[in-house]
């Protein structure tokens, strides 16, 4: 380690090729260089220009393209999951491990003082050899990683029983999968590439969103500023979702039926090309000039603080989470994938600020249920619904402390500095010296909160919860 005691740090990032990551990662990363340390953020090429406008500190965060190469199975100049379908995955991130030899190059100019990555199996001993401290930066919800890393394994041959049990000193009874949700948790243990299952690449928390300082586009402006306040319905559900044809069709139907106008944010659903030819007949003329579906790129973050969105129908994935508990808007939520099915149930059950729309008995979402959910929420007149909008009003307050997110952020850096100081008294392996403990430890001190259950006046939640693996 060339340099662990200066008070500025130089820092890589390296996130699994996917905007729910890379957005997160660049939080962070923004939070960091506002503290004066130098990040250099690896990226592959066609994605630099979408975050460029994200990037607050442009003389402290600089991005290093990646090429990825072409391989069997990954759809042709394919770089991030927006483009590839899940079953597909596997392939991009064999394409990112064939990245190896470059990320080397770059470090070794680059001769930084800590990496964080995600996916990516082989950094911990690249950076080692490297001298370069690894950093393991989930942002995974903490209910998610525990119960998909937890003491008991998963296999093919795990039972449903099995995989929905929860962990010795798992905090809550309610934040948890049904039976008919572990399909979800299973998926870790297949094939992701290189020979490895996903739960075998990734064996620290979120940051939260900063204001934004970028200016919505006139589009969006013209576009909502003709609705009332709070009126309007946005619904995106991620880079990576994609909806088949029915589940599409259902959903645009459902958003006609509420009777509110709207903004829908999705993918083509499989085997269509666009969403225009997706929607179902005569949609677009029964809801010209209050709805409108999209199927490019959307500034998630500034649509919900825009005056005239009123309620945001999302999948509950950890980056949007954040973004929509910094909002005023309503929740709805539709989950699909274990960690966003888990963030649901804290929001739903335990922290009381939003519904999750109902399914039938094949987890399908109908037009009534979610036109319903839109309704009860949107109703000013619902004391559940204001119960709803005062909690998420007192817990936005909360997270909104500016001195409360610098304490957080200082405890961070911190415990980098303990890290790196640590780094210079042990040996470059996994699991010698008990000095590797100790610092484990003074570093867990530092960076996590413990949970505990929003039942009082005062609503007590993670804001940065870290898992280290180094």
């Amino acid at each position: 380690m060339s340099k662990p005691d200066c008070s500025k740090l130089h820092i890589a990032v390296f996130p699994w090729v996917a905007y729910c990551h890379f957005i997160p990662f660049l939080h962070l990363s923004n939070k960091l260089a506002q503290k004066g340390h130098k990040i250099s953020f690896l990226l592959p090429k066609g994605v630099q220009p979408r975050l460029e406008n994200m990037n607050n500190f442009p003389d402290l965060i600089q991005f290093f393209p990646l090429l990825l190469p072409q391989v069997d199975g990954l759809p042709p100049g394919a770089e991030t999951a927006s483009v590839v379908p899940m079953n597909q995955q596997k392939y991009l991130a064999f394409s990112v491990d064939q990245t190896r030899d470059q990320v080397e190059s770059i470090f070794k100019v680059l001769k930084p003082d800590v990496v964080f990555y995600d996916f990516w199996f082989w950094i911990p001993d690249l950076a080692r050899q490297l001298g370069i401290s690894p950093i393991f930066y989930s942002v995974v919800c903490s209910m998610g990683m525990g119960l998909g890393l937890n003491a008991k394994k998963l296999t093919r041959e795990t039972t449903v029983e099995e995989a929905i049990e929860l962990p010795p000193g798992y905090p809550s009874s309610t934040v948890r999968l049904k039976a008919e949700e572990a399909p979800s948790l299973l998926f870790v243990v297949e094939d992701f590439g290189s020979g490895l299952s996903f739960d075998e690449r990734i064996r620290v928390g979120p940051c939260l969103p900063g204001t934004e300082t970028q200016q919505l586009d006139d589009k969006w402006v013209k576009l909502l500023s003709q609705f009332e306040p709070r009126s309007v319905v946005f619904c995106a559900f991620g880079s990576q979702s994609q909806l088949q044809k029915d589940e599409f069709q259902e959903l645009v139907l459902g958003f006609e039926l509420c009777g509110h106008p709207f903004l829908v944010a999705l993918k083509p659903p499989k085997g269509c090309s666009s969403v225009e030819e997706a929607l179902p007949e005569g949609f677009q003329d029964r809801v010209k000039g209050r709805g409108l579906v999209y199927d490019d790129w959307v500034p998630q973050q500034l649509l919900l603080h825009t005056p005239s969105i009123g309620c945001f129908v999302n999948h509950c994935g950890y980056g949007t989470m954040w973004e929509f508990l910094l909002s005023d808007c309503q929740i709805v939520l539709i989950p699909e994938l274990t960690d966003q099915i888990l963030n649901t149930r804290l929001m739903v059950n335990e922290l009381n600020i939003g519904v999750e729309v109902e399914r039938d008995k094949n987890r399908q979402v109908s037009k009534e249920s979610l036109s319903e959910a839109v309704k009860f929420v949107m109703d000013k007149d619902n004391e559940t619904a204001n119960m709803f909008r005062a909690n998420h009003a007192k817990l936005k307050e909360t997270l909104s402390n500016k001195d409360l997110q610098e304490q957080y952020i200082n405890n961070f850096i911190q415990a980098l500095k303990i890290l790196l100081k640590g780094s210079l008294k042990m040996q470059n392996k996994m699991g010698v010296a008990p000095e590797s403990t100790r610092i484990f430890n003074e570093l867990s001190k530092a960076t996590i909160v413990s949970v505990s259950r929003p039942n009082t006046d005062d609503i007590n939640l993670i804001l940065l919860s870290y898992t280290i693996m180094f």
